[in-house]
């Protein structure tokens, strides 16, 4: 058998950030490939919904109500719904972005973006892979941004943390190695979601971007859920400490 499957039938996600753009993304793709969801967001309305959908596919989804900064009620609030029950995916989408010049960054945009992008992530991977060394097996998936890897133009606490995201992602995947914990990330480029939407309006900011990306067009938000999908599944069982920039080729030059 030279095919390893990309099912994801029996196993169990968690996905942070689930319930808009690229995370609710995830979560219909994880759905669609067979995995059962617990959905973690801010709004309790919005997780209705999607796990409405999840649950149009025939399948389980679990729901958290919570700020991604409240990490140690997130933590227990699994404990409580999945007791003994192994974590087979652990996807840290969520994330923000504070589009400042770094003569105008303030202490507090410092903090807040420090904070949701890294601290959360880290405390969150830490648990995640709590559960998951006592099964041997565990697939954990960061989210980064091609703006970890090169120089943008605004946001520079923003590219700090994903830069910080894909050493975390290698420094993980070298401790946890040892337990069958595979820890990647993705690094994506410009897809349609709530916080690029007021941007991929403004025509001449567009085609600066195409202009900039190989294959000349914005992603679709189905391109970068197969590449989670893939991450989860058997087909990337010998694949970590990697991040994997689904960017239209974007990353080849850079800005």
């Amino acid at each position: 058998m030279y095919l390893p499957s990309f099912s994801l039938e029996g196993k169990l996600a968690v996905i942070t950030g689930a319930t808009k753009g690229i995370g609710r993304a995830i979560a219909l793709s994880y759905a669609e490939a067979g995995a059962d969801i617990v959905l973690i967001a801010r709004t309790e309305k919005d997780l209705v919904s999607v796990k409405q959908e999840v649950e149009s596919y025939g399948k389980v989804a679990y729901t958290i109500c919570s700020d991604i900064k409240s990490y140690t009620y997130i933590i227990d609030k699994i404990e409580e719904l999945l007791g003994s029950k192994p974590i087979d995916i652990w996807v840290n989408n969520a994330g923000m972005n504070i589009r400042s010049q770094a003569l105008d960054v303030t202490e507090e945009e410092w903090s807040q973006i420090i904070d949701v992008n890294m601290r959360s992530s880290f405390f969150l991977a830490q648990a995640a892979a709590k559960k998951m060394k006592h099964n041997t097996q565990g697939k954990i998936i960061n989210m980064s941004s091609v703006g970890g890897h090169v120089a943008l133009r605004t946001g520079v606490v923003y590219a700090m943390t994903k830069s910080a995201i894909i050493q975390m992602t290698k420094n993980l995947a070298m401790e946890w190695g040892k337990y069958g914990i595979n820890v990647n990330a993705i690094g994506p480029w410009y897809f349609p979601t709530a916080l690029t939407e007021k941007l991929l309006k403004d025509e001449a900011y567009v085609k600066d971007i195409l202009d900039r990306t190989p294959l000349n067009r914005i992603g679709k938000l189905e391109e970068l859920a197969g590449t989670a999908v893939f991450l989860g599944s058997d087909a990337s069982n010998y694949i970590t400490g990697q991040t994997l920039f689904v960017d239209g080729g974007m990353t080849i030059y850079g800005f």
